[in-house]
């Protein structure tokens, strides 16, 4: 199910052997959860729900979501768990003991942006735009034929904030936010803290919002696992967020029989 990707540093399909030692970071959509027309349209089973809380209690609570989505949106997809997560590509962020962190204030003329972008949406309403607490999120993917021109604007807008926006693209999205953070850096943060400190770091995602996040892991000898197939800096692929979401059940059904037997 999982093998090296290239350039490889592990055996072509080879599985990352399982470890109490590990902590964990999981993108959410495209990884965890396929993704849908609308952000709104995606739903967390039941099933997935069962197999992160185990695997978070085998890892002693270090195991962690890094999205792109806000905070509230995480614990409404996978309640009840209240995971350790950082939203917002890490703009957002609470630790294991559920202390939510310092957040990023908005740059002067966000607002100004977001009605730019409001009025864009007006003329093309086939589009989407979603708006967080520190970026805004234009989605194309009901037009994909708009995507010069969704980049030109965005591109347009970032030098007018002070400071400037950061632009981040994602599938079939464009995102101005709030500069200062990025998956990479949230997971640094982690590592920092209990129950993560001292553990080896896997972080899978499927965007080139993720690459951060990998290159932040393979600096602390983890293990970077992309969901889907293209250039990336990670280490190890999975084939679809099915495959990522079957293996997450596998490894929490190991662990339950483990238990089990430990027990007895």
């Amino acid at each position: 199910m999982i093998r090296a990707a290239e350039p490889a540093t592990q055996p072509p399909d080879a599985v990352p052997e399982f470890s109490g030692d590990w902590a964990l970071f999981l993108d959410v959509d495209g990884s965890l959860l396929d993704i849908a027309d609308h952000p709104g349209d995606v739903r967390a089973d039941e099933v997935l729900v069962q197999s992160l809380a185990c695997l978070r209690s085998r890892l002693c609570g270090a195991l962690a979501l890094i999205s792109g989505r806000p905070l509230k949106e995480l614990d409404s997809l996978f309640a009840p768990l209240h995971l350790p997560a950082a939203g917002q590509h890490g703009l957002e962020r609470r630790s294991a003991s559920g202390q939510l962190l310092p957040g990023f204030d908005l740059p002067e003329g966000f607002s100004q942006v977001e009605s730019r972008l409001a009025l864009f949406v007006d003329c093309h309403p086939e589009l989407f735009l979603e708006r967080k607490s520190r970026g805004l999120a234009l989605h194309y993917r009901q037009a994909p034929e708009l995507e010069r021109e969704v980049l030109a604007l965005a591109e347009a807008l970032v030098p007018t904030c002070t400071p400037p926006l950061l632009l981040q693209r994602g599938k079939m999205v464009v995102e101005l936010r709030v500069p200062g953070s990025n998956k990479g850096t949230a997971i640094a943060a982690f590592m920092a803290e209990r129950p993560f400190a001292g553990r080896r770091p896997i972080f899978i995602g499927d965007d080139i919002t993720d690459e951060d996040g990998f290159r932040k892991v393979n600096e602390l000898d983890g293990h970077s696992v992309l969901v889907g197939s293209r250039d990336s800096a990670a280490r190890w692929s999975i084939a679809s967020a099915a495959d990522l979401r079957r293996w997450l059940s596998q490894l929490a059904s190991d662990v339950s029989s483990e238990q089990t037997r430990e027990r007895t």
